[in-house]
């Protein structure tokens, strides 16, 4: 059971990090973007880490405050889930 939380929590963190780099792809095209509440959304439910990561590599809603201190905090209690399930602490 924890091997496939820890697989879920990989698997939303590629796809929070591949839609910022989608959605900042379309922000320089002036195309259609995908919606904050979209990637606020797959970062709750555990794509945390990887939104983060996208983020500071795209350059992608860091003036944003809802990402530039969301992110982070989901991020670290995100990591401090999984290191509870791993038995780190």
């Amino acid at each position: 059971m924890n091997e496939i939380l820890i697989v879920y929590m990989m698997i939303l963190s590629a796809i929070c990090f591949t839609l910022m780099g989608i959605d900042k792809s379309k922000a320089r095209k002036k195309k259609w973007r995908i919606s904050e509440r979209t990637l606020l959304f797959v970062a709750i439910i555990g794509g945390a880490c990887g939104g983060l990561i996208g983020m500071y590599l795209f350059h992608h809603k860091t003036k944003h405050s809802v990402f530039a201190f969301g992110l982070p905090f989901l991020s670290a209690i995100q990591i401090i889930l999984i290191m509870s399930i791993l038995h780190i602490f």
